[in-house]
């Protein structure tokens, strides 16, 4: 591939972004292609969104972004038009550029849903279990609201504020019987026991702080299919200990390379090389 001034330059918006392995896979997707793409990560600070945003609506030659954490729902405010899902979700993770004209998408929830579905992991009639209230946890919880057949959800966080927006969005937007309350042990063993299957949406556990978790693994029961969206690394320590106790376990890579492939299909409108970039992503492990 030769870099020249016709080349279209995509890239990943987060603090931190130096363990994103997002340049990896999207650069090889473009080379297999034989496209004129490049792929870059761009540490942002919060206080820096705006103008970030800014210089890529500025620049010519720039295709699209990643938005992860923590942008996810602050970006949106700086862009032109916001994708009806996304919008409803109220959090992005793709943005696209045409002209001069900044599109704010949301393919996490389309990624998580998939990587369910590939692991065999039957919804109907389940009460999830979502650990974290941030941008990719409310996009997998409008996810499963809108069109799985769950019976009912649980929100667990931090955040009181973020926590009880989320709750009132779902709500409002879902017929689905939806609770939340503050993460503690008290109300992790009480939604453990009435879930069947958890999700975890929080940055803990990820690289560089691998030991990270808000749930010890004598919380943790054999009946949950437990995924977490870290995915570096590949087994967090949330994952080895379910697994260690007898639970299903789905990998963040998962949701990862499925929302990858919907951002890649977004910037370039052809269909993505899907191998090619699970190879990728695992040789990265390996």
């Amino acid at each position: 591939m030769t870099i020249n001034t016709q080349t279209q330059l995509c890239g990943v918006l987060g603090n931190p972004v130096e363990h994103s392995l997002s340049p990896a896979i999207h650069n090889a997707a473009f080379q297999h292609l034989g496209l004129n793409y490049v792929y870059l990560a761009f540490p942002v600070k919060p206080e820096q969104v705006k103008e970030a945003i800014q210089g890529i609506r500025a620049l010519g030659n720039l295709r699209g972004f990643s938005v992860t954490i923590p942008h996810k729902v602050s970006a949106m405010s700086v862009l032109d038009e916001i994708d009806d899902t996304a919008k409803h979700i109220g959090a992005i993770n793709t943005i696209v550029k045409t002209d001069q004209t900044l599109t704010g998408y949301n393919t996490d929830a389309s990624g998580a849903l998939q990587a369910l579905r590939q692991a065999h992991v039957t919804l109907a009639g389940k009460h999830v279990l979502i650990i974290g209230t941030g941008g990719a946890a409310r996009a997998i919880a409008f996810g499963l609201a809108l069109h799985e057949p769950i019976t009912s959800m649980t929100l667990l966080g931090i955040l009181d504020e973020e926590r009880t927006a989320l709750a009132a969005d779902l709500r409002k937007g879902s017929s689905v019987p939806i609770t939340d309350a503050p993460i503690n042990q008290e109300t992790l063993v009480s939604a453990i026991e009435q879930s069947q299957v958890l999700i975890h949406c929080t940055p803990l556990g990820m690289h560089p702080k691998v030991d990270g978790t808000c749930i010890q693994k004598v919380l943790l029961k054999p009946h949950l299919t437990v995924m977490d969206i870290v995915y570096n690394p590949r087994e967090t320590r949330l994952l080895r200990e379910a697994r260690e106790i007898g639970c299903s376990t789905i990998p963040g890579l998962e949701m990862f390379l499925h929302q990858a492939v919907a951002q890649f299909e977004l910037w370039t409108k052809q269909s993505a090389p899907i191998n090619v970039m699970r190879k990728i992503l695992e040789a990265q492990f390996s």
